[in-house]
């Protein structure tokens, strides 16, 4: 009967959790997939976290100890060891501020590997409110988990086998003996994980423990905080008999406070009969172990897993079901939604309820705030695609970088929390601009103008150091646009200076390109004409002998050596990267039918990659060239092959959803290459219909984006029309798709010369 009953609890509480609406309709929440992405193959760097949108804190398994480009989950894996309360915002980056727990039976073990259980995919449920799954002890016993979360708390549901020994096992550290990775050169003895001292408290009268874990895995890469601290609070809610803290590989049982530098945390142990549930709530927080417990009276007040459960999967259905698409396959969907999904997790929150810990001042603030900006990457689709879906977090995502600004003297690079100087580029005056541009205006457009300046005009400390500010160098100070004196003086970034040298004068001229748009409507005329001059510095390195932008010397030699100075790529990476001066471009490379042979070359030669940032906007520069036809080709295939229904469903790391935010915008028809512009090139729509609700400027807004005779053969437009005007050129303003309803293309076999 025990038995029985167990049986039929698990049904219900699956039906609950992740059954489908009541109708029995699939809602598009149902069409998420956490595993795509997952795979180790094509280094998707996802990993199936579960909590609401854009969440300070997800909760996810761990299948092996993550690291800067090592996830927590590999779908690969057999084994788990912990669920995790994680804040590692990319594969790139590193966690920080995180803590663990994991079920036991039998004698106690601390080391992941030894504490590990297998598990099957058969006996896992993902989504991203609620993870579930089976872990094998033995032959016959097995640990059921069950996970849900809200935005900076989790609880967690553990079903135990019969035992005189259930344990949970928190892990509030994970630092050991194990040398750091080779590219991190030259640590400040200063600036060491070991010396930081993590803490952990029992408190069996109140069933919690307490504590907090002060590592930063990319401490390396941005300054020394002494006060950051990753806090949490754990709750039981069966009493427990027996604990401890342990330390490294020694237990002490009985001791309620430790202080520790390496792998460290505390255990509590129970016995339990055969099915037998002990609930798990955690809380974090980065401001104080009383803001946790205000986090958690606010957010899981009670021990009613079902209710979290099901207000997390309300949240994500909402947000969902901002865009609907029709007429397409259930794989479709499936791909579709989990992309939706990606770009609604980064930035993260990092306020709580009206206050938040700074990084960039080691402070305590009221406001609202959010961290970890992907900004090289994120600037291109991520963020254009937030001001149709999340408009409001778009001027909070603002506001937080200008208090960034404020609180440490420059808008943000790569915050992880802290600045890390990652990637080149101060783009976060695209990001910002490209708000401007399109109506996001709530918050101050002096401060931000001033920041963004800056930024264009003024050289950080590093700049007049002789180091070249490589990838991933540790911290000497903010890097901003290194090289900042070289590329007003000579009109480009020297190779023998600094380096990634192309890479930076061509993304330099973009962000000069975004800030002078707002010079110009704030009527800073003379800033506006400097900018403009120096967005197009790019072209003093285009090579007129190999056809390719070079690095060049100090002195005005092209480097003997072509292939150095860029990001991430090669000169075919960068050769069209001036995004922010197509015309000139084109122009450069001896006019409109030469650019798009070396378009042509570009993608038959197989020089294009999708799985990297740079050419994301390239497929669309036929567009600017006469020829729009081929980013209608170009746009069928690649939406196609590089996005899948499996672990391995990305070609490529999604960093904090600009990957998925291309192939939204891709299925959508239309995609912002230039920032700051208002503009949209037309690639194709791959869906029959797609409804996009918005809001714009506080109104309610609806595009239906009808594609009429779509197919895999039929995939040329044949034409556009807006509301019954035709779109003559394959362009459109975002003033137009706001002001507009229905977006119609009717498609054919063979391609429109005459759409161009």
């Amino acid at each position: 009967m025990r038995k029985l009953l167990f049986i039929l609890a698990l049904i219900v509480n699956s039906t609950f959790c992740f059954g489908q609406h009541a109708n029995n309709k699939k809602q598009e929440i149902d069409y998420v997939n956490s595993y795509i992405g997952t795979s180790k193959n094509l280094y998707g760097g996802q990993i199936p976290m579960v909590g609401p949108p854009f969440s300070m804190t997800y909760f996810t398994p761990q299948t092996r100890e993550n690291s800067i480009c090592n996830s927590s989950y590999i779908y690969e894996d057999t084994c788990i060891f912990g669920f995790l309360a994680t804040h590692q915002p990319a594969i790139c980056m590193g966690d920080y501020g995180y803590v663990s727990v994991m079920p036991e039976i039998g004698q106690l073990q601390t080391n992941p590997y030894k504490r590990q259980l297998l598990f099957n995919h058969a006996d896992e449920t993902v989504s991203p409110y609620l993870y579930s799954v089976k872990m094998k002890v033995d032959k016959n016993k097995s640990i059921q988990a069950e996970m849900t979360a809200t935005a900076r708390c989790g609880i967690l549901k553990f079903t135990f086998p019969e035992s005189k020994e259930s344990h949970i096992l928190i892990q509030g550290l994970n630092v050991d003996d194990t040398p750091e990775p080779a590219w991190m050169p030259n640590l400040n003895s200063k600036n060491t994980r070991l010396q930081k001292v993590a803490y952990i408290s029992i408190n069996k009268e109140k069933n919690e423990i307490t504590g907090y874990n002060p590592d930063r895995q990319s401490f390396n890469l941005g300054p020394e905080l002494k006060n950051f601290k990753g806090y949490f609070i754990i709750q039981f809610d069966k009493p427990f008999t027996v604990f401890g803290c342990w330390n490294h590989d020694s237990i002490k049982s009985n001791l309620t406070e430790l202080y520790s530098k390496k792998r460290s945390g505390a255990y509590v142990s129970f016995s339990t009969k055969k099915n037998d549930i002990v609930k798990v709530r955690i809380a974090t927080s980065f401001i104080s172990i009383e803001q946790a417990r205000e986090n958690l009276n606010k957010e899981i007040p009670d021990w009613d897993f079902e209710k979290i459960c099901q207000q997390t999967r309300d949240i994500w259905q909402k947000s969902l079901e901002n865009i609907k698409i029709e007429g397409v396959t259930e794989n479709q969907k499936v791909i579709f939604y989990t992309a939706f999904y990606h770009c609604l997790l980064f930035p993260r929150q990092f306020s709580e309820y009206g206050h938040y810990y700074s990084a960039f001042d080691d402070k305590i603030h009221e406001g609202v705030s959010y961290n970890d900006y992907s900004l090289w990457d994120t600037f291109r689709a991520l963020h254009p695609f937030l001001i149709f879906v999340e408009p409001d977090r778009v001027n909070d995502m603002i506001k937080s970088m200008l208090q960034m600004y404020k609180e440490g003297g420059w808008l943000p690079m790569w915050p992880n929390p802290a600045e890390t100087n990652i990637m080149i580029g101060t783009h976060a005056d695209a990001v910002i601009a490209d708000a401007y541009v399109k109506g996001i205006r709530n918050y101050d457009v002096n401060l931000a103008y001033e920041a963004m300046r800056k930024n264009s005009f003024m050289a950080t400390d590093c700049d007049f150091s002789k180091n070249q500010m490589f990838d991933r160098q540790e911290w000497l100070c903010y890097e901003g646009q290194a090289g900042l004196q070289f590329y007003h003086s000579l009109g480009y970034i020297p190779s023998d200076y600094k380096s990634e040298s192309v890479s930076r004068t061509i993304e330099y001229g973009i962000d000069n390109y975004s800030t002078a748009q707002l010079a110009k409507d704030l009527g800073k005329n003379n800033d506006y004409n400097r900018l403009m001059e120096w967005s197009k510095n790019y072209k003093n390195l285009y090579n007129h002998e190999t056809g390719f932008l070079t690095p060049r010397l100090y002195n005005g030699n092209w480097n003997p050596k072509p292939n150095e100075g860029f990001t991430e790529g090669s000169p075919w990476t960068y050769l069209f990267g001036a995004m922010q001066d197509i015309p000139g471009m084109i122009d450069l490379m001896g006019g409109k039918e030469k650019f798009a042979a070396k378009l042509d070359q570009n993608f038959n030669q197989n020089h294009y990659a999708h799985d990297n940032e740079p050419g994301h906007h390239y497929i669309y520069l036929y567009d600017y060239c006469g020829q729009p036809w081929k980013t209608q080709e170009l746009i069928r295939k690649h939406t196609d092959i590089n996005y899948k229904n499996g672990p391995d469903g990305e070609n490529g790391n999604d960093d904090c959803g600009q990957m998925s935010a291309w192939y939204i915008f891709g299925v959508m028809g239309f995609y912002p290459v230039t920032p700051a512009s208002g503009i949209y090139a037309i690639g194709a729509p791959q869906f029959p219909k797609l409804t996009l609700n918005y809001s714009y400027n506080g109104k309610p807004c609806k595009l239906e984006i009808i594609a009429n005779n779509l197919s895999e053969a039929n995939k040329y437009i044949q034409r556009v029309s807006l509301d019954g005007r035709t779109i003559e050129t394959p362009f459109i303003t975002h003033q137009e798709i706001v002001n507009g309803n229905k977006l119609i293309f009717e498609m054919g076999t063979n391609p429109n010369l005459n759409f161009k």
